[in-house]
């Protein structure tokens, strides 16, 4: 049998036993009940268990007989004695007038169900502690934990696991039973401890008018959740910050970020990745909960910190969804972007050639390739990957606003690193299944071929002197309407020749179709010499 501790005289024992005799409660009604059965007959006894209660008494202090007294010493909690009392250890050649009979030898059938002593002080066991224990728990922390609370015997009498609820309070101002608030007090994160309270410390003489008897001790299993401080600020742990950050996070800036949010015990509430995207928002403004608006300052691209949120800055008493109340949260954020909407778009050249007077400007024809890669690497597209260059006119639309941006003054050969925000390339939208939403976008750069696009306004230009009798000159047939056909052929042969120049980079059949259409006033198929004019003769048309 385990038996950390004896029965000392001067000890507090609660026992019950059988006492074969008819009066004997009025002969210990006077001092704290146990449980007994006493014996002189068959016929005469009484016992501490038909009254529901222990018999509570100090050993070695005349409170019982002699022999009872010597009796109840050295026995262990769930020990059962069967004691045998000569009458001169018992009520002698007296007994007890009407109730015990002189030279009566007394029989106890004793269980001992408590003890404890006047200089007791809580008892503490720690069987796990975490091998990490950043904190304990001080006064005035706020706790949660599960417990299961027994007696001595092992009696269970209440458990929060079968609430299925944490036990939360306030620790050393009194919430709880003095015993208690001792006993928690130096606990971390994740320790489990049996806390022993003797009953001075617990619920006295008088119990709990419930559960708990009085002059129990008791003893509960404790194992700890979490503990803040309603002082707490939130704490930050940097796990990975790149080596090149150029700028940090900052009040009014969107970010894109992966997160598992778990609470202090390690229980898992919610990831991002799980749900495979980014959690994606503005920092410093109240859209995400305080705490996190506070530890999302300040970080770099690329950088993995742990934040962790006190549940005054998180969820509160509350709590959410499978958040508890009061949890303290823990989330591991991995930052993947951040732009604010105020930003342009950022280039950066790495290699420009010796000749690098022809730049690029709109309305120019470019051949580029090009990396496109999210800002934490993941790659996008590779026009180098495809075997083919991409051709554009600048200024027209054919790209995201950015890239337009990001392409103006280069030169053939250079290459450059653009870095587009959200708001100048894909927007919140993103391109489904290719570019997150709200994501900033990097290309690497080089400009292959540039071909000099036309003045702004301009489809056509010639590179000679326009001939007076142009009209004359399309309409080759002399009948005083042209053709689409007639002109198509003749603007086509001008381009051939080198005499002009359609806008580089658009269909040129679709280009001399418009500037027919152009000229076509009347839209009846056919041009006359009334309704043809030169650009310098109006203002509404690009062409010729």
């Amino acid at each position: 049998m385990d038996c950390p501790r004896r029965t000392l005289p001067g000890s507090v024992t609660a026992w019950q036993a059988f006492f074969f005799a008819l009066t004997f409660t009025e002969v210990f009604s006077q001092v704290p009940l146990f449980f007994f059965s006493l014996s002189l007959s068959p016929t005469f006894w009484i016992s501490s268990y038909d009254r529901d209660s222990t018999f509570n008494v100090f050993v070695g202090k005349g409170q019982l007989i002699t022999g009872m007294d010597q009796a109840l010493v050295g026995m262990c909690v769930n020990e059962r004695r069967f004691v045998k009392i000569p009458p001169k250890l018992a009520y002698g050649n007296e007994g007890v007038s009407g109730v015990i009979p002189p030279n009566s030898v007394l029989h106890f059938d004793v269980l001992l169900v408590d003890i404890w002593n006047s200089e007791d002080q809580v008892q503490i066991h720690t069987y796990f502690k975490p091998s990490k224990c950043l904190r304990t728990i001080q006064v005035s922390d706020f706790v949660r934990y599960h417990y299961n609370g027994t007696f001595l015997d092992g009696t269970l009498f209440d458990s929060s696991h079968n609430r299925m609820k944490t036990y939360d309070t306030y620790v050393g101002i009194g919430w709880l039973i003095p015993g208690m608030d001792k006993g928690l007090l130096g606990m971390c994160v994740g320790e489990k401890r049996i806390i022993t309270i003797p009953p001075f410390l617990a619920y006295g003489e008088d119990g709990d008018g419930k559960d708990i008897p009085g002059q129990a001790s008791l003893v509960f299993d404790v194992a700890l959740l979490d503990l803040h401080n309603p002082k707490d600020s939130i704490s930050i742990e940097n796990k990975v910050v790149p080596g090149n950050c150029e700028r940090k996070s900052q009040s009014g800036d969107f970010l894109r970020y992966h997160y598992n949010g778990t609470l202090l015990d390690g229980t898992f509430f919610d990831s991002s990745y799980s749900r495979n995207h980014t959690f994606d928002t503005y920092i410093g403004q109240g859209y995400v909960i305080p705490g996190m608006d506070e530890g999302l300052l300040g970080v770099c691209i690329g950088e993995k910190r742990r934040i962790v949120v006190p549940p005054h800055l998180g969820y509160g008493e509350e709590g959410r969804g499978n958040i508890p109340g009061s949890a303290v949260l823990v989330f591991d954020i991995h930052v993947i972007d951040f732009h604010n909407p105020s930003d342009s778009i950022s280039i950066t050249s790495h290699y420009k050639p010796p000749d690098c007077s022809v730049l690029s400007k709109k309305g120019d024809y470019l051949k580029y390739h090009y990396n496109a890669s999210l800002l934490d690497g993941t790659l996008l597209d590779s026009t180098w990957s495809l075997g083919k260059t991409y051709n554009i006119v600048l200024g027209s639309g054919q790209v995201v606003l950015g890239m337009d941006m990001g392409l103006r003054e280069m030169c053939v050969g250079e290459k450059r690193t653009v870095i587009i925000p959200p708001h100048l390339g894909y927007g919140e939208a993103g391109v489904d299944g290719e570019v997150p939403g709200s994501a900033v976008l990097v290309f690497d750069i080089e400009l292959l071929e540039l071909v000099t696009g036309l003045p702004e306004g301009y489809m056509f230009i010639w590179n000679d002197e326009v001939s007076p009798n142009l009209f004359e000159e399309i309409d080759k047939d002399g009948n005083g309407k042209v053709l689409l056909e007639e002109f198509s052929e003749y603007i086509n042969a001008q381009v051939a020749t080198g005499k002009g120049k359609l806008a580089p980079g658009f269909d040129a059949e679709m280009i001399v179709k418009n500037m027919f259409t152009n000229q076509d006033r009347n839209g009846d198929g056919k041009v006359t010499a009334e309704e043809f004019k030169l650009k310098d003769q109006e203002t509404k048309h690009d062409e010729l």
